[in-house]
């Protein structure tokens, strides 16, 4: 059992999810030694890391796929803010039932990602260059339905997303693991692989008989689902609309997935985004608590909220290095492996 569970280790130390993994590992030991075991695990520290961060963690995994298959987009922040305002004003303002506005919020998201995909994907525009335009779109689309931040949640909507299930587990990781699912199970059917082949090389995937105008425009509509999935969780979090609210998800999204190992087209997995999603709120959870602790045993002691910003931004910058050189040489080790069984091969033949 002890030698499986090595060769298991071994293969996962390949992939990857390993770097991003390890960070996430070892800043998860960094808080709870800060914050103590008991008050770290317990089920209100809990559900509040989870509910506040479920958005991150949900747009980072949305994030994944389309690197994955070769494409990015910018524009998943203000897409937040789109769902939010499209679930409040559907019902308070447009007279539709909750349930319908809040699934028309989804379908917004959904259309947003697929036109951006047409650009990107059809018309060639850059990723970024597209993405960027739509994030200017969608913010003046917001502003037009919502003029100001306004409206509100029923209180069992908010209730129930800040609530735990069986008294510890927090009902917002139910929705992570749902998507997490649904990811596990593309992974597995053929447009899970057309994916990785068209973002290793849409040419090369072309060759194979594999559309990758079709299979990115998929990744869109997928990463589009996610995207209104978090938007509804940001709506339920703040319990109000906010037209211009979490732009800045979309460079954090992006931020999250090179820290977890994910490599721009056919490298990595959406747990890769999901691990350095997980660094990243551990390391503002972790700056957080050493300030509150340092404001408590030091009198006298006042600093800045810029400072704790600085601190925290310093650790991922260095997570970052750290993954961006792993990373090339996993890369490096995967393609040594590649050339010595060709060669082996080739022995082999002769």
């Amino acid at each position: 059992m002890f030698a499986s569970m090595k060769a298991a280790f071994a293969r996962f130390r390949r992939t990857p999810a390993f770097t991003g993994f390890s960070l996430f590992f070892a800043m998860l030991i960094i808080n709870i030694l800060i914050q103590g075991p008991v008050n770290f695990f317990s089920a209100k520290n809990l559900s509040t890391l989870f509910s506040k961060n479920a958005i991150f963690l949900l747009v980072a995994m949305a994030q994944s796929l389309l690197l994955i298959s070769g494409v990015l987009n910018f524009s998943v922040g203000i897409m937040l803010a789109l769902v939010n305002v499209v679930a409040i004003m559907g019902h308070e303002s447009w007279g539709l039932p909750i349930i319908i506005s809040w699934t028309l919020g989804i379908v917004f998201a959904i259309a947003a990602s697929m036109l951006n995909g047409l650009c990107v994907s059809v018309l060639r525009l850059p990723a970024m260059l597209a993405s960027f335009s739509f994030m200017l779109i969608i913010r003046g689309v917001n502003v037009l339905i919502m003029g100001a931040p306004q409206g509100s949640v029923p209180s069992a909507i908010y209730k129930t997303y800040d609530s735990s299930v069986l008294g510890f587990i927090p009902f917002s990781a139910f929705i992570i693991a749902f998507v997490f699912l649904i990811w596990i199970y593309i992974k597995n059917t053929r447009f899970g692989k057309h994916i990785y082949a068209v973002g290793g090389s849409p040419r090369n995937a072309f060759a194979a008989g594999i559309d990758p105008v079709k299979t990115q425009l998929k990744a869109f509509f997928v990463s589009g689902f996610i995207v209104g999935l978090a938007g509804l969780c940001l709506t339920a979090m703040t319990a109000s609309g906010n037209p211009l609210q979490g732009e800045d998800y979309g460079i954090r999204s992006l931020s999250a997935c090179i820290i977890g190992g994910l490599g721009f087209g056919g490298w990595g997995s959406v747990s890769c985004g999901l691990f350095g999603a997980g660094f990243m709120v551990l390391i503002q959870n972790a700056v957080y608590h050493t300030f509150t602790l340092l404001f408590k045993n030091i009198p006298g002691f006042t600093v800045s909220s810029f400072w704790q910003n600085l601190f925290s931004d310093i650790i991922v910058f260095g997570g970052l290095l750290m993954t961006i050189v792993t990373a090339k040489a996993q890369r490096e080790a995967l393609r040594q492996g590649f050339v010595k069984q060709f060669k082996r091969g080739e022995r082999l033949g002769k």
